[in-house]
């Protein structure tokens, strides 16, 4: 296979949830041979979705990453979830995929996720392909769906095919660049001549394909404008070149349920989407100088340059590290430097996956995903290459956990084993967080929204089979300052023996959007050099728990402007204590705020409920962005609210549009809290930390 990296698909497949990716990915098993039978996510037989949770909801949790041959192609397959709790494995998927297959509803649209998953894509400037699935769905609209693609997601989206038949009696399409129809019954396809009563739409959707290549291509247009026939061969690779370049989105159309359209599709995938070695060279970070970039060619010859993606815990392997071949080679038992961690690691064993199943392999070349097994230090995010020649790969962006839930143990016997199945899961997902409380002796989980927590919860009772009750989900409230304020502060402690002793002076700034900020000024050594890490280091642990309401501080740049030492009695831990009360006198003098999580809020609801939903969202202290008309009869609606208001809101919004109207949210940004809100928060906060 690596021999031949043209004919390497690494593609994903996203959408909202409910538009049917993961039966288009099950088709796409069944139709290349992988499935020799059918897998559906409703009686939870999806080859893709193996986790327990996943099958009893229905829904796709984790990408599962599956290797496919199509037609001599080799296609490495990753299936996302649509769910916006679940953003962050779209996120990572993205980032090693060299193409995309966006699905649609042909009821639905362009719905909320749909934009998110796309406006990800643009952000990696992943190339792609639509397809209009469920068009066999009452209220099926195929052309309303490419102009909601234009419309919405200013996507260039142009159809390659025309459904012959909608809603119930849609029996096929008209592939639009051979010109001839594709009728299927049952799991087979006949090809046959386009139908006499549709040749004239047939004739004018070919001329408006044309028409948009030849804008794109010089060759075409020149054909084009002299009347002359365009070649198949030449036609194709135009569309291929225009889709590459993210200046088209061929739109194909089907029913994954009812096997409509699969075939096509896959062949689409291998003519219209790229193979790593048409994406060309990788620009990587020198690690030792970040204004140095350095590249790499997606070819064996070449030093090695890998990028790991995933964590699973296997039960029967253990950990299983997925990772995207860049460049390079990578065989069994070689070694390979971790860039992020500084460290060689030796390479175990190396399977190419099917979901649960895997395949052993030797080796692996440019262009490859495959799971390695046995590496001990590496996570998501993390560079693997070659030693001599080391360098640094764009990493993953991980949105901060805006919710959490106390876990507690029914037996305190299992407190070792919580630790570990934490652990193992915090591994896994990099949006995921836990701590234990020292002072209330509570372990705390935080993640990107209640479902996320609760599939946490599922999983830690039936994977690793420590029974826990939970508390209420709470939101993760951040704090910080909005004054300057400079702290003098000395540390004295005289015990029996030696004494402690550390001065230091620091000036707390606001620091809004940029984190903490450490900045050392002093002069002339008052206090010794190595002692000055220790002063970062004591500050970074007292904003781990803010002294206005125990939320983690956020925001603050920490100048260091002078100080003093004992020549026998100052010492690392004297430095790191002074530096932490010197942060908590401070701070409560630097007018702190709470800061607490906004959510971007889009919901699309018919015309008769807009008043409802508007005053709904108003009460929940919600600012409209903006109201735009979706479709005929309905409104899709923008707005950010305060995630704390936003408990129980399905429930809400199915009473009051009557079940009518969906909705979709994700983490926008930390703002200040209203002063009354503060203030409850504070009071009950302080009332828990009392009793």
């Amino acid at each position: 296979m690596s021999q031949n990296i043209s004919k390497l698909r690494n593609i994903g497949i996203a959408a909202h949830i409910d538009a049917g990716k993961t039966t288009v990915s099950e088709r796409i098993l069944f139709f290349t041979g992988v499935n020799r039978k059918l897998g559906e996510t409703h009686d939870g037989q999806a080859t893709m979705d193996f986790m327990k949770q996943e099958q009893e909801r229905g829904i796709t949790i984790a990408s599962a990453a599956i290797t496919a041959h199509w037609n001599d192609y080799q296609i490495n397959l990753i299936d996302t979830p649509g769910h916006v709790d679940f953003t962050v494995e779209v996120e990572r998927s993205l980032r090693v995929i060299d193409g995309m297959v966006a699905v649609f509803c042909a009821v639905g649209g362009v719905q909320p996720q749909s934009e998110t998953v796309w406006n990800q894509a643009d952000k990696y400037r992943v190339p792609r392909l639509a397809f209009v699935n469920k068009m066999d769905r009452t209220g099926a609209d195929f052309n309303e769906v490419v102009n909601q693609m234009n419309k919405y997601l200013g996507a260039n989206a142009v159809p390659l095919h025309l459904p012959i038949g909608v809603e119930n009696t849609f029996e096929g399409m008209i592939d639009l660049v051979n010109m001839n129809s594709v009728i299927f019954k049952e799991k087979e396809r006949i090809v046959g001549p386009i139908p006499e009563n549709m040749m004239e739409q047939a004739q004018v959707a070919r001329q408006n394909l044309i028409e948009h290549v030849a804008d794109i291509d010089d060759d075409i247009a020149e054909l084009y404008l002299s009347e002359e026939d365009i070649p198949l061969d030449m036609l194709k690779e135009a569309i291929r070149k225009a889709t590459i370049k993210l200046m088209m989105v061929p739109v194909l159309c089907g029913s994954a349920y009812k096997n409509k359209g699969i075939q096509l599709l896959l062949d689409a995938i291998v003519d219209y989407l790229p193979s790593p070695k048409d994406l060309g060279v990788i620009i990587a970070h020198d690690p030792y100088d970040e204004e140095k970039t350095c590249q790499r060619n997606p070819v064996e010859s070449e030093p090695l340059a890998a990028l790991a993606f995933k964590l699973i815990n296997d039960p029967y392997v253990g950990q299983q590290t997925f990772i995207r071949v860049f460049s390079g080679k990578l065989t069994n038992g070689m070694s390979v430097y971790n860039t992020n961690k500084g460290k060689t690691e030796r390479i175990g064993r190396i399977f190419r996956i099917k979901a649960k199943e895997r395949e052993e392999i030797q080796e692996a070349g440019a262009g490859e995903i495959v799971a390695l097994v046995g590496m001990k230090i590496t996570r998501t995010g993390d560079t693997l290459c070659d030693e001599n020649t080391p360098l640094l790969l764009e990493n993953i962006h991980i949105p901060p956990a805006v919710i959490e839930m106390k876990v507690n143990l029914e037996d305190k016997k299992n407190r070792n084993k919580l630790g570990e199945a934490l652990a193992k899961l915090c591994n896994e997902d990099p949006s995921f967080r836990a701590h234990f409380d020292e002072e209330t002796e509570e372990t705390i989980i935080a993640g990107m929204g209640e479902l996320h927590l609760e599939i946490i919860v599922d999983r830690l009772k039936d994977e690793f089979k420590v029974p826990v009750t939970v508390g209420a989900p709470s939101v993760s409230f951040r704090e910080t300052i909005t004054a300057p304020f400079e702290c003098n502060y000395r540390f004295v402690k005289q015990t029996g023996g030696k004494g402690q002793f550390a001065h230091t002076v620091i000036r707390f700034e606001p620091n809004q959007g940029k984190g903490f900020e450490f900045i050392d000024i002093t002069k002339g050594g008052v206090i010794p050099k190595e002692f000055i890490p220790s002063v970062e280091k004591g500050l970074q642990a007292a904003m781990n728990k803010g002294p206005f309401a125990g939320y983690p501080v956020v925001d603050v740049r920490c100048v260091l402007v002078d100080g003093s030492s004992h020549p026998v009695d100052s010492s690392d831990m004297a430095f790191q204590l002074c530096a932490q009360m010197c942060f908590k006198q401070a701070f409560m003098k630097a007018n702190p705020v709470l800061l607490e999580p906004m959510m971007k809020v889009e919901v699309n609801t018919p015309d008769d409920y807009i008043g409802n939903v508007t005053g709904d969202l108003n009460k929940r202290r919600g600012r409209i962005e903006a109201m735009r008309r979706f479709r005929k009869g309905s409104q899709k609606l923008d707005a950010f609210v305060p995630l704390m208001e936003m408990f129980g809101y399905a429930t809400a919004l199915r009473n009051i549009t009557s079940g009518r109207a969906n909705y979709s949210m994700e983490f926008n940004n930390y703002s200040p809290m209203p002063h009354d809100k503060q203030e409850e928060i504070v009071k009950e906060r302080n009332a828990k930390d009392k009793a």
